[in-house]
């Protein structure tokens, strides 16, 4: 079955047979793919971890009529988008992209798009997943990607810098990258008489609206030379951006708790021995803030998505995940109360947080309170929509009396009279087993570990 993302490539596109995933080439695709491999450029990007390697099979095609090849390509844990990344993570993947299109150059290849849907995190590392983004390079072509890039990669991180951190999630609106005019709009002009900006964002957004208005529209040529030099003044004004945003009450959140030292540590080491138990080869985080406990879950060998809302804790939590190699945490910005849909083409182009799971195991920990008392979710929702998210769940119950409670209950009227731990049990005992109940001294908080599958 041919995959509903995989349509914009008119070469060749993926597909999926017995739950195995594969790409087909198209012989109209046949030059650039025997350059890429002859060239060395496939060898030296899977060796630099910059492409997502691939085996060529003997498997039916999807379309004989038109096929070259077939292509397995290793199957990533994970699939996120650039909507859910923060800005080191967009802004390591802006510069894999670039040393891709630099050692293509190298080996008489060019890039023939920079979608950042194309990049995705293999083993911590940024890496490009589309093996037909590859052309042969033609002496005196312009390089075709560049708008692109700076559509999907510049404008959004500049918007993140001068801006606010959730102009990052522009292009969950715009999937082809925020126009560049709207991002010179936006950008202070502090921003905009930055070289860098002024050329690539600036001028290149008033290049974009003449050419729109011209029926003659002629490119001028551009020399190896000078597509080298282009390349190379973006990585510049790529690397040269830096975020450090103030602090949030989430990115903070266990240096300014309410648990005291010795009940944080008895939390840490009850989570470690359920997930101890459950062994999952997966794990989601939901509400993971800076990754305490997500750590717990990577460092014991489990893949683990880290999802939360606030740009400051994915961001605190993805460069603690660089500095430490962390392989198996992959940290995301993801508001549960609003979490990716799919979007796109008919609705089926990118895939919602939901079709990506189940994971094997959850984590909830200090979550169900702001769903149920700030949002105003009822528990029955919450217990059904964590059963469809996982198979396994760690769960923490905080009670009324408990400080946070309190907090968010100071300036609002009661109306949550079926929260309570009884209430709550009833509740996710109709869609999982609880297997253990361990309240956590010294707090009035309770950890439980559950298993999908219904009590009653």
């Amino acid at each position: 079955m041919r995959l509903p993302s995989s349509f914009r490539d008119p070469d060749g596109w993926v597909f999926t047979r017995d739950g195995e995933l594969y790409r087909q080439i198209d012989r109209a695709y046949q030059p650039h793919y025997d350059r890429l491999m002859s060239s060395g450029l496939y060898e030296a990007l899977v060796r630099a971890g910059l492409l997502v390697p691939h085996e060529e099979v003997s498997v039916a095609p999807e379309r004989p009529e038109t096929c070259y090849k077939v292509l397995k390509p290793e199957r990533l844990r994970f699939i996120s988008y650039p909507y859910e990344w923060c800005f080191s993570e967009l802004k390591r993947q802006a510069l894999a992209l670039l040393s891709v299109q630099k050692r293509a150059l190298e080996h008489g290849m060019s890039l023939r798009d920079a979608s950042a849907f194309n990049m995705q995190f293999r083993r911590g590392r940024p890496a490009l997943m589309d093996t037909s983004s590859f052309e042969e390079y033609a002496e005196g072509r312009p390089w075709a990607a560049y708008r692109q890039f700076c559509q999907h990669f510049l404008a959004p991180l500049l918007l993140v810098r001068y801006r606010h951190a959730d102009l990052g999630k522009l292009t969950r609106i715009f999937l082809d990258g925020v126009p560049l005019d709207l991002a010179s709009r936006l950008l202070p002009l502090r921003a905009r008489l930055r070289p860098a900006v002024l050329a690539h964002i600036v001028a290149h957004a008033a290049l974009q609206k003449g050419y729109a208005r011209r029926r003659d529209v002629r490119l001028r040529p551009m020399s190896r030379r000078a597509m080298l030099g282009l390349v190379d003044n973006l990585e510049a004004a790529v690397a040269r951006l830096d975020w450090r945003p103030k602090e949030t009450a989430w990115s903070g959140y266990y240096e300014h708790t309410n648990y005291s030292a010795e009940a944080l540590a008895q939390k840490r080491a009850i989570v470690a021995e359920f997930l101890d138990r459950l062994k999952p080869s997966s794990v989601w985080d939901l509400g993971g803030a800076t990754g305490m406990f997500s750590r717990i879950a990577s460092e014991k060998g489990a893949f683990t998505v880290s999802l939360d809302a606030d740009p400051v804790s994915i961001e605190r939590n993805y460069l603690d995940a660089v500095a430490r190699r962390d392989e198996n945490l992959l940290p995301l910005v993801m508001d549960l109360m609003n979490p990716s849909a799919a979007c796109g083409w008919a609705n089926r182009e990118r895939l919602s947080l939901s079709e990506r799971g189940p994971a094997d195991a959850a984590l909830a920990l200090a979550l169900v309170h702001h769903l149920a008392i700030a949002n105003n979710v009822p528990l029955e929702n919450i217990a059904a929509w964590l059963s469809a998210a996982c198979r396994s769940l760690i769960v923490e119950f905080v009670p009324k009396e408990d400080s946070q409670v309190q907090t968010l209950l100071a300036t609002r009227k009661d109306i949550f009279s079926d929260y309570t731990q009884p209430g709550f049990e009833a509740q996710f005992r109709a869609h999982f087993r609880i297997l253990e109940i361990r309240p956590i001294a010294g707090s009035p908080r309770t950890l439980y570990l559950m298993q999908k599958g219904s009590e009653k």
